[in-house]
């Protein structure tokens, strides 16, 4: 992060990197900011970052003797837990700063989240989130336009539907959905896939991208979900967004792996 003395001011450059996570392939995915500091900064100025990259998700990371602190923005408010910029940031260490580390282990808000290197799949040891029955909001409902089989939560709503097909053609009514502030939370529909174990779609009301592409924290509850419901450990998942997104799950008890690949889309600089 050089600084160097222009006039009466002090230019700061932070390294950037734009990654389309849980894909192989460029403007797929899920796309990620990760910025890297030398020392953090005031948490208005990450905000003012993440608001304007304009993304899902701005991951900041901070390197460690023993690992990475790392944080995550929306352009709105800061996330206690974000699967595709954790996945982009691993990439960026793993590609960029770091190409002989097996694993990264990253330090957050959520506790140590370590992510495994093998070649290109990048494998996150995630928290399980095991999501219980719930009421639900009848204005989610009224949004989504469709009967779920099944309703429960953890940090998010999950709704669960009867077939591939219902998840791929819905179409919410984002007007109404946005009457509910469900902060730092969304709404996770989800069904049995056609051709993978399950799929899902995943709408944050109130925010600035409606749908996310790739959600990877939405499946830290709906893994140990269709684990047991499927009677099996391990498994693989699509999200159906229009960029769509693929996901390798295993469910270890108190922990879930996620994996996934990403791709760069941009090196840069901010300059502040």
């Amino acid at each position: 992060m050089p600084v160097t003395q222009e006039g009466f001011f002090i230019t700061m450059q932070i390294p950037l990197f734009q990654i389309d996570a849980f894909t192989n392939k460029i403007f797929r995915g899920n796309p990620a900011a990760v910025c890297i500091l030398e020392q953090w900064l005031a948490d208005d100025i990450l905000q003012n970052i993440a608001t304007e990259n304009s993304l899902a998700e701005t991951a900041f990371v901070k390197p460690l003797d023993d690992g990475y602190e790392i944080r995550w923005f929306t352009p709105e408010i800061e996330m206690d837990l974000c699967g595709h910029a954790t996945l982009a940031s691993a990439h960026v260490i793993a590609r960029y700063l770091n190409a002989a580390l097996p694993s990264v282990r990253f330090y957050s808000k959520s506790g140590t989240l370590d992510v495994k290197v093998e070649d290109e799949l990048l494998i996150m040891d995630f928290p399980s989130r095991k999501p219980i029955p719930s009421d639900i909001p009848q204005l989610i409902l009224d949004a989504v336009k469709a009967e779920p089989v099944e309703v429960l939560k953890s940090r998010d709503y999950v709704m669960v539907f009867e077939s591939e097909e219902i998840i791929r053609n819905m179409r919410p009514d984002q007007a109404v959905l946005n009457q509910i502030n469900l902060d730092p939370g969304g709404v996770c529909v989800t069904a049995e896939g056609d051709e993978v174990d399950f799929v899902s779609r995943f709408f944050t009301p109130q925010a600035h991208i409606f749908e996310d592409p790739v959600t990877g924290s939405a499946h830290c509850s709906l893994i140990p979900y269709w684990s047991e419901r499927l009677n099996k450990t391990s498994m693989k998942a699509l999200q159906l967004s229009p960029r769509g997104g693929e996901l390798m799950c295993r469910d270890s008890g108190e922990r879930v792996l996620i994996a996934g690949r990403a791709v760069t889309y941009l090196k840069g600089e901010i300059t502040l």
